[in-house]
């Protein structure tokens, strides 16, 4: 399996759950409001013997050309968007739902970011996620894959054609997704928010931001060592300096 890092930046988020940019060359974590967390947004592209596949889309923020910075992140490493054919989604948070969805101005109206792709996402979340408006959570960013063709609604737990398992955790969010893939002896895991940055896989810390802390903390340190047994390939959403890490 191919693995590609597509890093949107990194950013700065408060309580306020807006998304600053920040220059690490130059900016001052200090000058933010206190508390602010320090985190990279990096959906992953996947490339397996059946699939082109994307964890996660990132904030759907667009470039100066009008152009979806996952797309343009895929297409810097000679992909075509139109070719990923599966989208699995861990959560509906707009920092990883946001690229789900292009919102064309000119004729105000909104498409399906990957037409040629299925999207996947656990039943109860998408059901939670159109019916709670939050600032975390944003309706119309994902409202299209309501009553798409293109959309899989997974349950608690089970597996993807075969190869790819899931299980929903109810730890960093009520219906959050965590994902296994396999082939040919490598097991790639994508933990989304439930395992967001390395150093949070070394230490035992509850963060207030979680649903459930304490059940993140433990599936954290399970994973970690589980990974470490079976040789995993660890993916980190929002680590600005460990995309990933192989056992």
């Amino acid at each position: 399996m191919k693995i590609i890092p597509l890093s949107e930046g990194s950013f700065t988020i408060d309580q306020t759950k807006a998304f600053i940019p920040f220059d690490k060359n130059k900016d001052e974590l200090q000058q933010r409001p206190t508390g602010s967390l320090l985190v990279e947004i990096q959906p992953f592209v996947i490339i397996t013997a059946k699939d082109v596949i994307l964890l996660d889309t990132g904030l759907g923020f667009a470039n100066d050309n009008g152009i979806l910075q996952v797309h343009q992140n895929l297409i810097d490493n000679d992909i075509d968007p139109l070719s990923v054919t599966k989208v699995l989604l861990s959560h509906l948070h707009k920092d990883h739902a946001g690229g789900i969805r292009k919102h064309d101005k000119v004729l105000q109206q909104s498409f399906l970011s990957f037409p040629n792709a299925i999207y996947y996402v656990n039943r109860e979340e998408l059901a939670f996620a159109l019916e709670n408006k939050t600032a975390s959570y944003i309706p119309e960013m994902f409202a299209l894959l309501k009553d798409s063709d293109k959309i899989i609604l997974l349950e608690r737990e089970g597996v993807i054609d075969n190869y790819i398992t899931y299980r929903m955790t109810s730890a960093h969010s009520p219906f959050h997704l965590v994902y296994w893939i396999h082939e040919e002896g490598q097991t790639i895991f994508f933990g989304g928010d439930d395992a967001p940055q390395l150093q949070q896989m070394k230490s035992r810390f509850v963060a207030k931001y979680d649903y459930d802390g304490k059940k993140t903390m433990q599936l954290r340190s399970e994973w970690w060592e589980e990974g470490k047994r079976e040789r995993w390939t660890f993916l980190f959403y929002h680590d600005i300096q460990s995309p990933s890490i192989q056992f």
